[in-house]
Parts: C-alpha cells; structure tokens; sequence
C-alpha cells in the first residue's frame, strides 16, 4: 500500500511589516526579516556566529502550533549576513524553538500526556485554532487564484489555517505580561534585513492549476500527431557550438535531484518556505548522512523529524536595513524535536537542527 504524501504548506512574502508590532500581534505573525518577537514567558534570543561572533540575523519567524498541544509555538531561524561568513554552513545558522502554555496553570499536568500524543499531521488538520472558513484570503503578489476551490468544509479548513499564520491581528486571549526591557529590540546592534509577513498557501492549490504531468502529456501528443521531435527541432534552431552541446550533455545526464527540485517548484517558483510537518524534505543536492543520521533531541532525548525549509527565492527577497549585509544558500532544512518538548518553567529558547545545502551554481565559483 502506497504511503500517504504529507500535505505541503507554501510561503509567500506578503505585505512588509510596519511600525514595531508587539503582544499577541507581533509573536503570532510569520514574518521574514526585522527582530525576532519573544513570546509571553520566553526570551527572545539573540545568538551570535560561531565563526565570527557577531549577531546574527533573523531570516524567518514562523508561528506554527501543533494541534493537540497546549503550546503556543514560535520557531526562529538566523544566519550570519555578513559576507565573509556566507560560506559557513550551518557553523553559521541557528534554528530556535520557542513554547508557552495556552490554558490555564491548573491544567497543566495534562501538558505533557497531550504532548507525547501529538501526531505528524496534527499541525494541518484543526482549523480551530486558525479562525473559520469565512475568512477572506490575504492577496499577495500571485498570478494565480489559490485557496478559492470548491471540494468542501474539509479542504477549506486548510485555506483557513494557512491564511491565520500571517495575520498580524489575531488574538489569542490575554497574555502574561513581558518583564520591563526583555521585549525591547536593540535595532541598533542587531543586524536585520527588512521585515514582510509570510502568507501560506497549500502546494496543491497550484499543482491543480498548473501540472507539469500534463504539459508532457500534451507535448507528447503534439509530437505523435506531427511526427516531429520538438527538442530536435529546438536544437537544429539554437547556435551549435561546443558550449551548447556540453550545457546539453550536462541536462540530460545531471543531477537527478536537482532536477526533481526544479520540477517540483515550478508551479510557484516565488515560494520562500515550504512546511511539511513530519514530511519529506525536498533536497537541492545529493543528502550527506547528516539528513539520515540526524541528531537527538538535547533535552529529552527524543527523535527529530523534518518541518520546514527555506527556498532559492528567499535570497533575493532578503534585503538588508543596514549596508553589506546578504545571505546566500540554496536550501536550508529545519528538524525539529518530534515529541515538541518544552521543559516546565522553561524561560529560553531550544536550540534546534537545520542542514544547509548551497545552490549547485554557486559552487561552480569556489
């Protein structure tokens, strides 16, 4: 029997981020670039690089709890933007994991049974914690209509979760209030790019509007019913000198990964964030035995699996507030504790795990 594909989650840059947002507001919106938001009881945190110690910079804030959990959810990732260190790997990126009771301190002993139950797809399946169906979809810059399909409530549903992970209005109930100072930015220290929000929409909503399948399939019956072989008549119409027809060997017998990853973007190259709970992350190159031998949760222990990554696009999207400052990479994979877990009283972020795979372009400058 077939495994079921995990859904796919897309981020797109939305509306740039005005003003200096705080509470429920601000550490509920997916955001890229600007300062990291902290939520109620945890610190915001301010790593810096291991290679040349200077702050890093907030690439992306994603707002994602699971459902079943009784945990807000705030994941941070940060790279260094200075230039030297652009080649760094992962000495030079840190991924965040920040949580913080919903309910009440009396429930709490329920926390941790919720906790170790949650299931891969829990973080997709409830709309009740993104707001209802009736919600009017944000429009970011896209040359199509996503999330207007008519297969139903169920399918609505996940247009509703996507389009609350970026509203920067949602109110959660009241919240602890931050400790005089800890919710200050220091934006004058702090390296930032300039900050939008991240609206989401599902991967399918594109993939039926445009299909790669059947674009082959109706070149395919172009060809049969001319008789002619359209990449022979594409190279007889093309210069034909030595480079051609090394860029053409080159294609044909390449980097099938690298292929299967172009392939699978092309329907929304514009896409910055690709979320898939659990799922299976889409690799740029070949995967080093750090993708099949990750490392252990440092606190309890447990697994880590795959749920989010950072695409191509993002990197001309970053730009920086201050002069000199870039990011370059092709992919970045984010794991993530399984289990989700948040030790009581908690009051700092969990360092979690992420794989930095640079875009096959560029190595051929090194």
């Amino acid at each position: 029997m077939a495994a079921v594909r995990k859904p796919v989650l897309l981020g797109l840059r939305d509306a740039m981020v005005r003003g200096c947002p705080t509470g429920p507001g601000a550490w509920t919106a997916s955001k890229l670039g600007g300062l990291p938001d902290a939520l109620p009881t945890v610190a915001a945190p301010r790593p810096v690089c291991e290679r040349c110690q200077q702050s890093l910079a907030l690439v992306v804030q994603v707002y994602c709890p699971l459902e079943g959990s009784p945990f807000h959810r705030l994941l941070h990732v940060f790279t260094c933007p200075l230039p030297r260190c652009g080649g760094g790997g992962a000495r030079s990126w840190k991924v965040f994991r920040s949580q913080c009771q919903q309910m009440r301190e009396k429930e709490a002993p329920d926390a941790q049974k919720q906790e170790n139950g949650l299931a891969a797809e829990d973080w997709c399946e409830g709309a009740g914690d993104w707001g209802s169906d009736s919600e009017e979809a944000p429009s970011p810059q896209l040359s199509l209509n996503v999330g207007n399909n008519s297969n139903g409530a169920k399918d609505g549903d996940w247009t509703a979760q996507l389009q609350e992970l970026h509203l920067q209005d949602s109110v959660l109930g009241a919240a602890v209030p931050v400790p005089p100072g800890e919710g200050v930015a220091l934006s004058s220290v702090v390296p930032h790019f300039l900050p939008y929000y991240i609206c989401v929409v599902d991967e399918d909503d594109y993939r039926d509007v445009v299909s790669l399948d059947h674009a082959h399939s109706l070149l395919r019956d172009y060809q049969q019913r001319e008789g002619v072989d359209v990449e022979q008549m594409l190279s007889q119409s093309l210069p034909s000198d030595g480079s051609e027809k090394y860029e053409k060997t080159v294609i044909k017998s390449g980097d099938k990964i690298f292929y299967k990853f172009m392939k699978r973007i092309a329907a929304c190259q514009e896409q910055i964030l690709r979320y898939s709970w659990s799922g299976e992350p889409l690799f740029l190159t070949c995967p080093t035995s750090e993708a099949t031998e990750l490392p252990a949760c440092t606190h309890c222990g447990a697994q880590r699996t795959f749920e989010f990554q950072l695409m191509p696009a993002l990197v001309s999207i970053l730009r920086s507030a201050d002069l000199g400052l870039s990011a370059e990479f092709g992919t970045v994979l984010i794991y993530t504790c399984k289990k989700s877990c948040w030790p009581q009283n908690q009051q700092t972020p969990m360092e979690e795990f992420c794989i930095v795979q640079e875009d096959p372009d560029e190595l051929l400058f090194k």
